[in-house]
């Protein structure tokens, strides 16, 4: 009896990481969504938003119905945002479309809640709005596709249990043991202003004003200019032919106008002596194909 084996193939769907560096991924994210050129950049409309981080007072929390949260995003300012979430639905490039994943949009707010009294119910119909506990926040929900910024609007409850959840960079968490947020590398973040202080201006050496020029390799078979910078004759050459090909032209031209009103073509010297030729060549020709004839 033939034994038979039986292969399994598991895909590694997760992959380990320190539990340091997922934190520190989650606080970027954080401090990343409070950056308004950072949220600008990754696209979201957040022109009619009066400040980022955009938060909201806990009533918002209570919301159950949808007519209520699309009024809220109007008077905040963020249904532009929803808006081009929901036009930008569109159908999927590739085979994709048959596995269940036919669609693709944009991803618009996230709302950001301490307690959840109906807002899941109020937000979960409107196209590209997620909602996600303070205590659970998602890095696939602050920074989808890896891009920072994402636009979040935060409930006042949730906000302020930021410190006490991640803690600060000099007190550590209630939540997370022994945790505190990174330092600041830097002091000052604004690195154009760096660059254009007194003391890095004066020992940076002076901008280079010199332009450097090369000159191009030109074939010299292919560019007439070139040829003539090799050869100074060229340009007599290419003269001489130039004219012997009008001369050929105009004596063709000349030719067809001819045949077209019946006139006599007139010959030139060189063609008369090759027709005398021709015709003495026809005559040796005739005699000795007569002679071979009577031969036989």
């Amino acid at each position: 009896m033939a034994a038979v084996y039986i292969v399994v193939f598991r895909r590694k769907w997760h992959r380990k990481i320190n539990q340091n560096q997922k934190r520190y991924a989650v606080a970027s994210a954080i401090a990343a969504s409070a950056v308004p050129s950072l949220v600008l950049a990754r696209g979201h409309r957040i022109e009619q938003i009066a400040e980022v981080p955009l938060v909201v007072p806990n009533t918002v929390e209570g919301l159950t119905k949808t007519k209520n949260a699309v009024a809220l995003l109007k008077a905040v300012g963020a249904e532009a945002d929803v808006d081009h979430a929901r036009d930008s639905k569109k159908l999927r490039a590739g085979v994709g479309k048959t596995r269940n994943r036919r669609y693709v949009a944009r991803r618009g707010p996230l709302i950001i809640y301490n307690e959840d009294k109906g807002v899941t119910r109020a937000f979960r119909n409107l196209p590209g709005v997620e909602l996600c506990n303070v205590e659970r926040l998602n890095l696939l929900q602050l920074a989808p596709g890896g891009h920072l910024g994402r636009f979040c609007i935060w409930t006042k409850g949730a906000f302020e249990r930021l410190d006490s959840i991640w803690g600060t960079t000099r007190r550590v968490s209630d939540h997370k043991k022994d945790y505190k947020l990174p330092q600041n590398i830097m002091s000052n973040s604004d690195i154009t202003r760096i660059i254009n202080s007194d003391e890095v201006q004066s020992k940076v050496r002076a901008p280079k004003t010199r332009q450097s020029r090369y000159h191009q390799k030109k074939n010299p078979l292919k560019n007439l200019g070139a040829m003539v910078r090799l050869n100074p004759y060229a340009l007599a050459v290419r003269r001489a032919e130039l004219k012997q090909e009008a001369a050929k032209k105009a004596a063709r031209a000349a030719v067809v106008e001819a045949k077209r009103k019946n006139l006599p073509v007139k010959k030139t010297k060189a063609e008369e002596a090759a027709a005398k030729v021709q015709k003495a060549h026809r005559k040796v020709q005739k005699a000795t194909f007569a002679r071979i004839n009577s031969d036989a």
